[in-house]
């Protein structure tokens, strides 16, 4: 049986059960705790697991991604929250150097299993230190898993699943979308890391999305629907391991790509997908990859630069009609 509540509460969902299951997992970052969490994502959870297992850190996010990469080496299998991954910037040194490469420096006698979350992407006006995007930087580096979702089934079954997993997983979310509902089952489920979801079917032109810039493909693919361009949506879900075949069958049917991605131009997501499709499915192509990406500068703070500076519906319809053009 399915019910309609919030990512957040579907977030909560994933971790509560998985550390029901499992007394190896805990949860550790800043306000979890007594606070509930900054986007009370774990509400409730110290009343259940109590201290020793919601754990409130020091604002310090190198030091508590250190002792989590520790723990997750010693046997446990951590869940790190950041407040936002901005911040996750000072841990970089424990999630890329120490994390990642666990496995690989052992000779496989370690692993890693630890997940780090938090959101990810631009919230509004919070000007340019509060508003990166950081997939592309993180599954620059070998030796982790990145998901980035918007879905709340898609967040409960993969965070789950990211959970489970033996290797560090890097796990994206949106400060502006835990209030987003969806349909939820009651019962067990695991969604797979490293597969992308067809969000609607289409025949004349593929747009490529993950995290909040699906919402703007769905919008956009409406708005063609009404003039007679059947879009196909994808959303990536997870950006390493990248599911390129899924994409790949969708251009040899459309003919046609347009990626949108939050993040900016230079060598992000977007690059990656338009390099791989070049590569596998060049002579399906009947236009140009395109890509619609955010500015290639630092947010600005003023509501009509920010406007300006982020993907939105309007020129997910430019790059499609251009691509469609094309003879």
């Amino acid at each position: 049986m399915s019910r309609i509540i919030t990512l957040r509460d579907a977030l909560n969902e994933a971790m509560s059960e998985e550390m029901r299951r499992d007394d190896s997992v805990f949860l550790m970052g800043e306000e979890v705790a007594q606070y509930n969490g900054a986007y009370k994502v774990s509400k409730g959870m110290l009343d259940e697991f109590g201290p020793e297992r919601v754990i409130d850190t020091p604002i310090a996010e190198l030091g508590f991604a250190g002792i989590g990469v520790g723990a997750a080496m010693n046997g446990l299998r951590p869940i790190v929250e950041f407040m936002t991954w901005n911040f996750a910037v000072l841990a970089f040194d424990q999630i890329v150097n120490n994390a990642a490469k666990t496995l690989s420096q052992s000779a496989g006698e370690f692993s890693c299993p630890i997940v780090f979350r938090g959101p990810s992407g631009a919230a509004g006006q919070l000007a340019q230190q509060h508003s990166q995007t950081f997939e592309s930087w993180m599954a620059n580096t070998p030796g982790l898993k990145v998901v980035s979702i918007i879905d709340p089934y898609d967040s409960k079954g993969l965070l789950k699943s990211a959970i489970r997993d033996n290797d560090p997983v890097c796990f994206m979310e949106s400060e502006i979308m835990y209030g987003l509902k969806g349909e939820v089952p009651e019962e067990e489920y695991l969604v797979p890391i490293g597969l992308a979801a067809v969000r609607r079917e289409g025949t004349d032109v593929t747009i490529v999305s993950y995290n909040k810039s699906t919402i703007l493909a769905n919008k956009a693919a409406e708005e063609l629907a009404k003039e007679g361009i059947s879009a196909e949506v994808i959303d990536l879900r997870t950006i390493r391991p990248l599911d390129y075949q899924t994409i790949v069958d969708s251009v040899k049917k459309t003919n046609r790509l347009v990626v949108v991605d939050e993040a900016w131009p230079f060598a992000g997501v977007s690059a990656e997908v338009a390099y791989e499709i070049q590569k596998y499915a060049f002579d399906y192509l009947d236009a140009p990859v395109t890509r619609v990406n955010s500015a290639d500068t630092s947010l600005p703070y003023a509501p009509t630069l920010v406007e300006e500076y982020m993907p939105n519906a309007a020129k997910v319809i430019k790059a499609v009609k251009e691509v469609s053009y094309v003879k």
